[in-house]
């Protein structure tokens, strides 16, 4: 089952989708990355999203930008792909970096640097088998 399915059969997990729910998630990101806690917290928000399909939404928007295989090494065993900012700023667009940005006083270029550092720890930990389950 390719990592896209599991994103799919995200939302039936009970398990995962409480912690995803809960702090834990977010502290367990923030000190893993070094990270803000709120600013972890609203990245967690937005990959949650359900108008955007959620995190299977944004794994599909990773996969039609050719970063299906960067965001599969964030959850499958051996190392994580790198993600640039300039990959996330075109992955996420313009107008959803500008609104974080603007929400914690930094620039678009620091956002997007922040969330390519955050987003592969998030999606590990959100993913069935990830960290997020072995915890629950």
């Amino acid at each position: 089952m390719s990592i896209f399915d599991r994103a799919k059969d995200l939302g039936s997990s009970d398990a995962v989708k409480n912690l995803a729910d809960s702090d834990t998630l977010k502290k367990m990101v923030a000190s893993d990355t070094g990270e803000d806690p709120g600013f972890v917290g609203e990245a967690i928000n937005m990959v949650k999203d359900p108008s955007t399909g959620g995190v299977s939404g944004l794994m599909k928007k990773f996969q039609e930008n050719g970063l299906g295989d960067t965001v599969e090494s964030w959850v499958g065993p051996g190392g994580s792909h790198t993600i640039t900012a300039d990959q996330i700023k075109n992955v996420l667009g313009e107008d959803r970096i500008n609104r974080m940005a603007s929400k914690f006083g930094m620039s678009a270029d620091d956002v997007c640097a922040k969330l390519a550092k955050v987003l592969p720890a998030i999606v590990s930990k959100m993913m069935p088998g990830g960290a997020a389950a072995a915890a629950a």
